[in-house]
């Protein structure tokens, strides 16, 4: 495994994070233990996960598991990078109660609290807003998170689905405050969706966040689906099945399906190795939900690609390039 700085801090680590999404829902508790021994073997150190994960009358099944593998020992924690994310609703399903969810000094305490008892640990090492709260002003926000700092419970804290003006203002705030400010974006980016060039991107190499992409495969378009429905029968669903009813996305999904062909690569781990080249990438999130898809993720990291290979690339999945020259003369 490759290691790298998150960001402008002194933390190190992997160069893919391992997603814990799917541990609950699609992984049972057994399994999700297995692929997290499994990651943390073959020096995968980084953790992402979310209070919510679970989903529905599940929300907080995967901080349980999680939790649950922890308290086996072995150095588990130690070795372990953990970020956790706050936002989403962790009331009742169907409860509308106020203060439940977003990024009021009262949620973030609450939510901090809960996360810490269902992972079994003291501390979070990186601390992430799911979303943006509109409502909430960054002041508030960072005075909670100070008081967290403070009490240990928290290390440092990192965005998720921001947009590049929320990076500017969120960062700014910390600094006439005084403090850290946000460390690292997670963000959706990948070779079909490369909105993040535009303005998220830079704004993180800028204020020095680290990026970690979610949906490094665009929810499976870039995993070889076209070769996978031949081969196997396997049609598409979800996001991919969407994506391949328009034509001109099936075009390229096609030619970029045949391009690695002609290099003899596997379509995911081309995405992820890609992911790899860009700039301010810190590294992407990988969501297992078997050993097997954890060993193709795993050599991604020693994949290289050719200068003629990322050309062919940028001609089916071409960028918007940077603003404003994306959007203005």
């Amino acid at each position: 495994m490759r290691y790298t700085q998150l960001g402008r801090t002194g933390l190190k680590v992997s160069r893919l994070v391992l997603g814990t999404m799917n541990f609950g829902p699609q992984t049972d508790e057994t399994d999700s233990h297995a692929i997290m021994d499994a990651a943390l073997d073959a020096g995968i150190n980084y953790f992402d996960t979310a209070n919510v994960y679970g989903w529905g009358e599940n929300k907080g099944r995967t901080e349980e598991i999680i939790g649950s593998w922890f308290a086996k020992g072995g150095e588990r924690r130690e070795k372990t990078v953990l970020a956790t994310k706050v936002y989403g609703n962790m009331g009742a399903e169907g409860d509308a109660w106020p203060n439940y969810d977003k990024l009021s000094a009262l949620n973030i305490r609450r939510a901090v609290d809960a996360s810490l008892k269902r992972l079994q640990t003291d501390y979070i090492d990186i601390y992430q807003f799911h979303h943006v709260d509109r409502n909430t002003p960054f002041e508030e926000i960072w005075q909670a998170v100070d008081v967290l700092v403070t009490q240990g419970k928290i290390l440092y804290a990192g965005s998720s689905n921001f947009p590049g003006y929320k990076i500017a203002q969120a960062n700014e705030t910390a600094l006439r405050r005084g403090t850290l400010g946000l460390v690292s974006e997670q963000c959706l980016y990948n070779l079909a969706e490369r909105r993040a060039e535009m303005e998220v991107i830079p704004a993180a190499q800028d204020y020095g966040l680290g990026v970690i992409p979610w949906s490094p495969l665009q929810g499976g378009l870039l995993g070889g689906v076209i070769r996978k429905e031949a081969e196997r029968g396997r049609r598409a669903s979800g996001r991919a099945a969407d994506a391949l009813a328009d034509t001109a996305t099936r075009n390229r999904i096609e030619a970029y399906e045949e391009l690695l062909a002609k290099h003899g690569l596997e379509p995911g781990e081309v995405a992820l190795a890609w992911l790899l080249t860009r700039p301010g990438v810190t590294g992407p999130i990988v969501g297992p939900r078997t050993p097997e898809q954890l060993d193709s993720a795993l050599r991604a990291v020693e994949l290289e690609l050719s200068e003629e290979l990322l050309t062919g690339l940028d001609e089916i999945f071409p960028g918007p390039g940077p603003a404003p020259e994306a959007f203005a003369w």
